[in-house]
Order: C-alpha cells, then structure tokens, then sequence
C-alpha cells in the first residue's frame, strides 16, 4: 500500500534534496547517483528502520536512476502498438524523436516517480 508518507518522502528526497549537480550527473557518473541515493533515502529513515526495506528503497533507486530505466519501460510499452520505433530512434526518452521534447522528458520523469513510488511502497508494505 502507497501512503501519504511515502510520497511525500519520495518528494522531498527526489526534488527537495537533490542538487543541481546530482540531477546533471547521476546519469554519468557511479559516484552522483550514489550520493544523490544517500539523500533520496534519508527521509525513509523516518519511515522504518528496517535495514533491507532501506537497502531495497537505495539501490532500486540508484539502478533506476543511474542507467535511467524509465527509458526502457516506455520505450517497451509502445513496442507492440503499429508505428514503434527502434530504440536507436529513442534512446534519450524512449520516445520517439518526434514526440515534442518538453512531453518526452516530462512523461520519462513520470514513469520514473511511478516506478520509484511503486516499488518504495512495496517495499514498505511487504518487507517492513
């Protein structure tokens, strides 16, 4: 189950924490996506204690982000509708290229925020 608290977690250690640099570099560089990780959980520290519901939260978000998944999962989505485009063409969003860039970024950026609330929750509910 998703709650309140966890969102508002997820906001605060997703926007309100995360630099200027973190969100310029997290998708380059081991070592912005690993700090920008260590902020994006402090604020579940507040929501359990449990070491592994942490650890799933952590490193969910850090393969999410590093490698910046939500690409794949949208690109994959649209694969079997007519017209897909192949992932060289999508690569950036997994968007196609002439899907405005202003949309693509801002539906990757909530596939990505679906993706991280989704599994921070299950990982809540289930594991503790």
């Amino acid at each position: 189950m998703i709650t309140a608290d966890q969102l508002v977690a997820h906001a605060v250690g997703d926007y309100v924490l995360q630099s200027e640099w973190m969100v310029r570099e997290k998708g380059r560089s081991h070592l912005a996506a690993l700090v920008h990780v260590v902020v994006y959980t402090l604020p579940f520290v507040f929501l359990t204690q449990n070491p592994l519901t942490l650890a799933v939260i952590a490193g969910s978000h850090y393969v999410l982000d590093r490698w910046r998944l939500a690409r794949y999962v949208i690109w994959l989505k649209n694969r079997p509708w007519p017209g897909s485009r192949p992932w060289a063409e999508c690569r950036e969003t997994g968007y196609p290229p002439d899907t405005p860039k202003w949309m693509a970024t801002w539906l990757m950026i909530i596939v990505d925020n679906t993706l991280h609330v989704l599994i921070n929750g299950a990982a809540i509910t289930y594991i503790g």
